[in-house]
C-alpha cells in the first residue's frame, strides 16, 4: 500500500516527501478502501500519485486541515506538544482500530524532565562497594577456620599413615588422684626409695648355685642376708644390684641358729637402708616384702603384720636348729625372698624375710599361702654387729631348759633343768617351776622359751611369771650370753 501505513507492522511508515509549500497531512487515521476512506486515485489521475485528490486545500492530494498548517508528525488537537523527540504516534494510537493486532501493546513514551528537577539518584545494589568492618573481621576468621581444617586433615592423614587408628582411647585428662601421685609415704614411694638398697645374692657351691636376697646395711658395703642362703658357699658370693650391675662379695660371718649372715661388697656410692624398731610393730601394720622370689629380681609385695612373736623352729634335717620369735605377715614371700627386707609403711626395715609355711608334701616345692615369717630387725641388727665386730654372734640364754607343756589348765612350761649360777638360778627359779609368761607373752611350747629369749640381747632384764605349787609369783631375770 502507498498511504503511509504498514498493516503487518501495526504502525506508521515514513510518509512520501511533500513538495515545498504543501499543506499538512490529513488529520485522523486513514480509512480502508471500500469503507469510509477516499478511494485512492489511479496513477496519473491527481497531482500526487498515491494520495487522494483534495478539493479545498492549497496542495493537491492533501486534505485541508481545520487547524492550519502543521509539520509532518504533528499530533491532532489535544495531543502532546510537537518536538523533535516526540514519538510518531499520536495520543490515541493505542485506541486506533486499524492498528495491527499482532503489534506489541506497550507504548514507551520518553519522559520529559522539567528544567531544574534532577532525578533522584539510584544505587545499584549489585555494584561493588567499599568493604565494611564486618567484612574485614570476617576475612581472618574464615582464614583461621580454613587453616585449622586443613591442619586437622593433614594431622589425621599422617596419624593414619603412621599406624594410629581413628578411635580416641580414654577420657579427657583429669586431675591426678591423690593415690596416684606416689607421695614419699605411699607404698610406691616407699618401694622406690628402698629398691636401690636391695640386692640379689648368689652363691656357688658343689651342689649348685644358691640364690636369695639381701640389703645394704652400711655405706662401706656390708650386706645382711640369711645364713641358709650362703651356707656351703666356701666364703665366696656375688651380688646383683637394682640397676642390673654385679659385684663380687665375700662372706664376713654367719650365725646358723639365728639364720643371719653378713657379706661385703666393694662398691662406691652404696645407699644403706634405714632401720626401724621391730618392738614397736603392731598387728595390722602395713609392710612390704622386697627381694628376688623365684629369680624375679626387684619384686615388691605388700601385706600386713599378721602376728608378732610367732616362735619358730626351723632347719634342715641334720643341720642346725634355728629359733626366733618371728614377725608373721601375709605379704607374698617365696623361695628367693630369703634374706630380703621386710619394710614398714615409712620405708624402714623391720625384719629379714626367712621362712614360709606351706601345705605341700615332703620333697615338693613350697609356695606362698599367705604365711611368711621374718626375723625381727632388732635381733638381726644385734647379730650383724656381733659378726662385723667379732666374726661371730653371741647367743642369749636364760640358763634353764623346759621339758614340755604341763597339760594342765592355765598352760605354761615346766622347767626340767636350771643351770647353777645361771640367769634363772640367780632369779630364784628352780627345776619343777612352771613358767607361765615372759614379759607378758604366754608360754605353751618348749620352742617358745628358747625363741623368745633369743629375741632379746644379752643383759636384757625380762619379767618371768611362774607358778610353784599353787602359788603364782613374779621374778626378774637378767639374760646373758652363752659361753661359746
Amino acid at each position: 500500500m502507498t498511504d503511509g501505513w504498514d498493516w503487518r507492522r501495526g504502525g506508521e511508515t515514513p510518509a512520501p516527501a511533500r513538495p515545498p509549500g504543501a499543506g499538512a497531512p490529513p488529520v485522523g487515521p486513514p480509512t480502508m478502501p471500500g469503507a469510509d476512506r477516499t478511494p485512492l486515485a489511479s496513477p496519473g489521475s491527481g497531482p500526487t500519485p498515491g494520495w487522494p485528490a483534495s478539493s479545498g486545500g492549497p496542495t493537491p492530494g492533501w486534505p485541508a486541515s481545520p487547524v492550519g498548517p502543521a509539520s509532518y508528525g504533528a499530533p491532532a488537537a489535544g495531543g502532546p506538544p510537537n518536538s523533535a523527540d516526540a514519538s510518531a504516534w499520536w495520543s490515541d494510537a493505542l485506541a486506533d482500530p486499524w492498528r495491527d493486532p499482532a503489534a506489541p501493546t506497550a507504548v514507551v513514551v520518553p519522559g520529559v524532565v522539567a528544567p531544574g528537577a534532577e532525578p533522584e539518584p539510584v544505587t545499584d545494589p549489585d555494584a561493588p562497594g567499599r568493604p565494611t568492618l564486618r567484612h574485614l573481621l570476617l576475612i581472618p576468621v574464615i582464614t583461621a577456620l580454613l587453616a585449622g581444617t586443613l591442619g586437622g586433615a593433614l594431622g589425621y592423614a599422617f596419624a593414619v599413615r603412621g599406624g594410629a587408628g581413628a578411635a580416641v582411647l580414654g577420657g579427657a585428662p583429669a586431675e591426678v588422684p591423690a593415690l596416684a601421685q606416689r607421695k614419699p609415704e605411699s607404698l610406691a614411694g616407699v618401694a622406690e626409695r628402698v629398691l636401690p638398697s636391695v640386692v640379689t645374692v648368689r652363691v656357688s657351691s658343689l651342689g649348685g648355685t644358691s640364690e636369695g636376697s639381701g640389703f645394704v646395711a652400711t655405706a662401706d658395703g656390708h650386706v645382711i642376708t640369711n645364713d641358709h642362703v650362703v651356707a656351703g658357699g666356701a666364703g665366696k658370693a656375688s651380688v646383683v644390684f637394682n640397676d642390673g650391675s654385679t659385684a663380687p662379695a665375700t662372706i664376713v660371718g654367719q650365725d646358723a641358729e639365728s639364720d643371719i649372715a653378713v657379706i661385703k661388697v666393694s662398691r662406691p656410692g652404696l645407699r644403706p637402708v634405714e632401720f626401724g624398731d621391730s618392738d614397736a610393730l603392731a598387728v595390722g601394720d602395713p609392710v612390704l616384702a622386697i627381694g628376688s622370689p623365684l629369680s624375679l629380681a626387684n619384686t615388691v609385695t605388700a601385706g600386713i603384720v599378721s602376728a608378732l612373736d610367732r616362735t619358730m623352729q626351723a632347719g634342715e634335717p641334720g643341720g642346725p636348729v634355728r629359733y626366733y620369735a618371728a614377725i608373721q605377715t601375709d605379704a607374698a614371700v617365696n623361695h628367693g625372698n630369703s634374706g630380703g627386707p621386710l619394710v614398714d609403711g615409712a620405708g624402714r626395715v623391720v625384719g629379714v624375710n626367712s621362712t614360709i609355711k606351706s601345705l605341700v608334701a615332703e620333697g615338693q616345692e613350697a609356695g606362698n599361702i599367705g604365711l611368711a615369717f621374718a626375723i625381727p630387725i632388732n635381733q638381726a641388727k644385734r647379730v650383724t654387729q656381733d659378726i662385723i665386730g667379732t666374726g661371730k654372734a653371741r647367743r642369749t640364754v636364760i640358763g634353764a631348759r623346759a621339758d614340755g607343756p604341763t597339760g594342765v589348765v592355765g598352760g605354761g612350761l615346766r622347767l626340767a633343768e636350771v643351770e647353777p649360777s645361771g640367769p634363772a638360778d640367780g632369779a630364784g627359779l628352780k627345776a619343777g617351776d612352771v613358767i607361765l609368761k615372759i614379759n607378758g607373752r604366754p608360754m605353751t611350747e618348749p620352742t617358745d622359751l628358747t625363741a623368745l629369749v633369743r629375741k632379746y640381747a644379752p643383759g636384757s632384764v625380762v619379767t618371768v611369771e611362774y607358778r610353784r605349787g599353787s602359788t603364782r609369783q613374779n621374778t626378774s631375770v637378767t639374760l646373758a650370753a652363752d659361753a661359746k
